[in-house]
């Protein structure tokens, strides 16, 4: 819990004790239903929360805006998200049943009441959004075509709708051709984890 305060010093009480809670909350879910690999579960603040809100050091999302996560599988990076932003509105979908289940559990245990989750192929889902986030589940073409018409046409955050995808490794030839910012979140956080982990964003 300690990284989470070093770099989002203020959080309440309740999103302090939100976080806490997650440790405890993943370990007994994941020992049921594995979403979430040991080795890197021994690493779940660093490797999947704390990269979660890196997309916080890009936007701070307006109260009401509205967020769709893709392939969250455990929860991420929507539940962290949903615990720092509790004025914002996230719909968490997976394709894959148990693994929604153990977000609704999360969820449902932490008090998310900005948090709604659907068992559902991203393709079928018929909302518009503010945003659309995911963490590398599939090529940015593929995404892409998921995404299509998923998006308002409204504007109320500082930067305009779109996609913010967070992803790994050398994503040039993945990206050609397709218009977007990266973002290196090493400029954000120090540990060695995110040497090579970027966030990409797409406006609409």
């Amino acid at each position: 819990m300690q990284i989470i305060h070093k770099y989002f010093p203020d959080l309440t009480e309740k999103q302090i004790q939100q976080f806490t809670d997650l440790q405890v909350l993943y370990e007994h879910w994941n020992a049921q239903i594995n979403v979430i690999s040991r080795k890197s579960m021994d690493a779940l603040y660093t490797n999947h929360i704390l990269h979660s809100l890196a997309i916080a050091k890009v936007i701070q999302f307006e109260k009401g805006t509205s967020i769709l996560d893709i392939g969250t599988g455990g929860g991420f990076p929507g539940i962290p998200l949903a615990i720092l932003f509790p004025e914002v509105n996230f719909l968490l979908v997976d394709s894959i049943g148990k693994k929604i289940k153990v977000v609704n559990e999360v969820s449902t245990a932490l008090g998310l009441i900005n948090v709604r989750t659907m068992h559902e192929r991203a393709e079928n889902i018929k909302e518009t959004f503010d945003f659309v986030v995911s963490r590398a589940v599939t090529k940015m073409t593929n995404f892409k075509t998921w995404v299509k018409g998923k998006f308002n046409k409204n504007h109320n955050n500082a930067l305009k709708n779109g996609i913010f995808y967070l992803k790994g490794g050398d994503l040039s030839e993945e990206l050609r051709g397709i218009s977007h910012i990266k973002y290196e979140i090493s400029d954000s956080f120090t540990e060695e984890f995110f040497e090579t982990k970027k966030i990409i964003y797409i406006s609409y």
